[in-house]
């Protein structure tokens, strides 16, 4: 177990001990930081390290007399992530099932370990070495949820796009396609293209990725230049789902996508 898993479960306790001496429910906290009952939840079980105000909030809230603040402060280091991205990927880790589409790269829960260094590299403002090896790191580590029991239902729509643009070279995108063709006959994942010459096109605002929980709860998230968030409201969340379902109607079928993309790779 990783320094930083450990001090999520010892926040977590902490948090859940301050909680229930204050009488206050999770939902009831949860309104106080902007999070839902579920999230809160995954916060005192040390699933998630406690993103945005939560911890002055709660520490305020909960009478904890800096006791939280403390805690955090000396329990959490840097992994290197945005805050944004830690927040999803806690989703990620959890996720029944899971729905991507993505028009610039491969995306990052496919990534190879050299496609995405050379996504890193390309970062601007620049990363450090170290920073880099960090993000690569947590990045191959969200390749586990191919291997969960039980596994979740995972589905990927990709623009024929992503698989000429030589990211890290053109030997880096010969291996990432053949990953993603590896990853393709896994029984649980689908994997479509969306081709150059579709006319009908429903995902033209732009990349999404929709997750259900554990409990069936649904869950969108975007990301943007200058960070993420998740949409959890409707009407807006069933129209992401509803256009992801046209996209897959409008995209290649698995077995098709797979001879566009084997082809992708004899080219390079």
């Amino acid at each position: 177990m990783h320094s930083g898993e450990r001090g999520s479960e010892t926040f977590g306790a902490l948090l859940r001990f301050f909680r229930e001496r204050a009488g206050i429910t999770q939902e009831a906290l949860g309104s106080h930081v902007q999070y839902s009952k579920s999230q809160v939840a995954m916060v005192e079980r040390g699933e998630r390290p406690p993103r945005g105000t939560l911890v002055e909030i709660a520490d305020e809230v909960l009478s904890a007399q800096g006791a939280l603040l403390l805690l955090a402060e000396k329990e959490f280091r840097e992994s290197g992530l945005r805050p944004w991205t830690e927040d999803y990927l806690a989703e990620e880790r959890q996720a029944s099932a899971l729905h991507v589409y993505q028009s610039h790269v491969i995306p990052g829960s496919l990534q190879t370990e050299a496609y995405a260094r050379a996504i890193y590299n390309c970062h601007c403002p620049a990363l450090d070495d170290d920073e880099i090896e960090q993000r690569v790191t947590a990045r191959l580590a969200r390749q586990q949820l191919f291997q969960r029991k039980p596994a979740p239902v995972i589905s990927y729509v990709l623009e024929q796009s992503t698989l000429a643009r030589p990211l890290g070279g053109p030997m880096a995108l010969k291996e990432q396609l053949h990953h993603i063709l590896g990853i393709g006959r896994l029984r649980h994942v689908e994997i479509q293209v969306m081709p150059h010459d579709r006319q009908a096109h429903a995902g033209l605002n732009g990349p999404m990725i929709l997750l259900e929980s554990a409990e069936h709860r649904q869950l969108a998230y975007v990301e943007g230049p200058r960070g993420g968030y998740f949409i959890c409201e409707q009407p807006d969340l069933g129209s992401l789902f509803a256009r992801y379902g046209i996209l897959r109607a409008q995209a290649l079928n698995p077995d098709e996508s797979a001879r566009l993309i084997e082809e992708a790779a004899e080219t390079l």
